[in-house]
């Protein structure tokens, strides 16, 4: 155990984390999502894991650790429902609380066509699939910077 490292956050995910960069994008998803075959493709080549949770407590713990993008409008977006691209699901939703409340104000969640969201998730860095049995929990989220202490 680490002092005020998440415990869900294991090696290879703070590893991954780390190791990003401004602008960098990681994918978040759901025990649906195609994540293996995915994140061949990805930056890092393997899918990472953080099990037994969903969508939220995962996205909580690495918002604790990874501010995102200021430099962009949006820097996090969702799977849209397919043919209701204006459904916001409840499990998306819950990822919108955490986001608000790990950058200390709201943020815009996008939203991104299925088959889009698996053509921007090839290009990520990486893809850390959870335990998450909701339908649509599924997200991309841009790395930002922590400034410098004055």
């Amino acid at each position: 155990m680490l002092k005020h490292i998440d415990p869900l956050l294991n090696a290879d995910v703070l590893y991954a984390l780390r190791a990003m960069g401004h602008g960098d994008e990681l994918v978040l998803c759901d025990a649906n999502f195609p994540a293996d075959s995915v994140a061949r493709q990805t930056v890092l080549g393997k899918v990472l894991r953080i099990d037994g949770v969903g969508t939220r407590e995962a996205a909580r713990a690495i918002l604790s650790v990874m501010a995102l993008d200021t430099a962009v409008d949006v820097a996090a977006h969702r799977m849209e429902v397919v043919g209701e691209p204006d459904n916001v699901l409840p499990v998306q939703q819950e990822v919108q609380i955490e986001i608000n409340q790990a950058e200390g104000r709201e943020r815009i969640l996008g939203s991104i066509e299925r088959f889009d969201f698996y053509d921007v998730a090839r290009k990520a860095y990486c893809v850390i699939a959870t335990g998450e049995r909701r339908f649509y929990g599924c997200f991309i989220f841009k790395k930002g910077v922590i400034a410098p202490e004055a």
